[in-house]
């Protein structure tokens, strides 16, 4: 069996992907620090000879490195812890990649666009807003310098959550349920929920396709949903869905807070030419992934 190597594997997406990769008879080893337990092994990103250490020992065909603080509130806050998982550490796993021959795939972000000329093909031009888009764009060319590795950028995420915070968009549901709090929710900022499925799925044919065929699966390429919302959209739904007021929220029309780009839709294009990716209905799946956190 082939030896995937997956980092952030106790997140959100990062399950997914062990998930997958196990389904799909792949010898999987994750990785995690403050919630690692069980199969995952605990390795600090940010200790350089604890990753050379499991890299060079595990010796994975394929690295999936989903790690990476994400949130664009944290990172203009934190920016420098940030970097070290963004852009540091994965710069240090792509050069040990170069040295055992591992092909890597890089989880990146919409937010390396400003949102102004969507939809954005792989080859476009990147100019983030925030420092969050800055630092995941600076772990691209950390990567794309080193020969075995792909980019696969991604929009807001969503999924089987172990606690409603875990997304930015199942979090919505805790403040459509909360009807003592008045809520301006943003109706300005276009997005398009992405389940976690999907982009493991992508990860995995990516890497299966590299097996074959490795010079068909390099460079930079995007996966996407393609049903746009807004966060206040979005809520709304979730209200038809479970049948629930929502007299409490209101639409915010103007942009708030850390600076975010209007429309950052993805062409994905170049992942289904090469026959690569699935799509999931985003009614339904918002649904079922919620479903557990809904008490009549």
């Amino acid at each position: 069996m082939p030896r995937v190597l997956i980092t952030g594997a106790s997140g959100l997406l990062g399950r997914a992907l062990v998930k997958e990769f196990t389904k799909a008879s792949w010898e999987v080893l994750g990785l995690a620090y403050s919630r690692a337990g069980g199969v995952l092994k605990k390795v600090d990103l940010t200790d350089s000879l604890a990753v050379r250490n499991v890299l060079t020992e595990y010796k994975p065909a394929v690295v999936v490195h989903s790690a990476a603080e994400r949130s664009p509130d944290v990172v203009e806050k934190q920016e420098g812890v940030a970097r070290k998982i963004n852009v540091d550490a994965s710069s240090l796993i792509a050069s040990i990649c170069d040295e055992i021959g591992a092909y890597m795939i890089y989880l990146s972000t919409d937010y390396v666009f400003d949102g102004k000329n969507a939809p954005y093909k792989p080859g476009d031009q990147p100019n983030p807003l925030n420092k969050y888009g800055q630092s995941k764009l600076d772990g691209e060319v950390a990567v794309q310098k080193h020969e075995c590795s792909a980019t696969l950028r991604v929009p807001v995420l969503y999924g089987d959550v172990e606690y409603l915070e875990e997304s930015a968009i199942t979090v919505l549901f805790k403040v459509l349920l909360d009807t003592s709090q008045p809520a301006a929710i943003c109706d300005y900022q276009l997005r398009y929920p992405t389940h976690v499925q999907d982009i493991a799925a992508v990860c995995r044919q990516m890497a299966d396709l590299y097996m074959k065929s490795p010079s068909a699966v390099k460079g930079i390429f995007h996966w996407s949903n393609d049903e746009l919302v807004t966060k206040y959209s979005l809520m709304t739904m979730m209200a038809e869905i479970f049948h629930i007021k929502s007299d409490h929220i209101t639409a915010n029309k103007e942009p708030t807070g850390t600076p975010r780009p209007y429309n950052c839709q993805l062409d994905t294009t170049a992942l289904s030419d090469l026959g690569i990716g699935q799509k999931t209905k985003l009614r339904e799946s918002i649904e079922a992934c919620l479903q557990p956190y809904f008490k009549k």
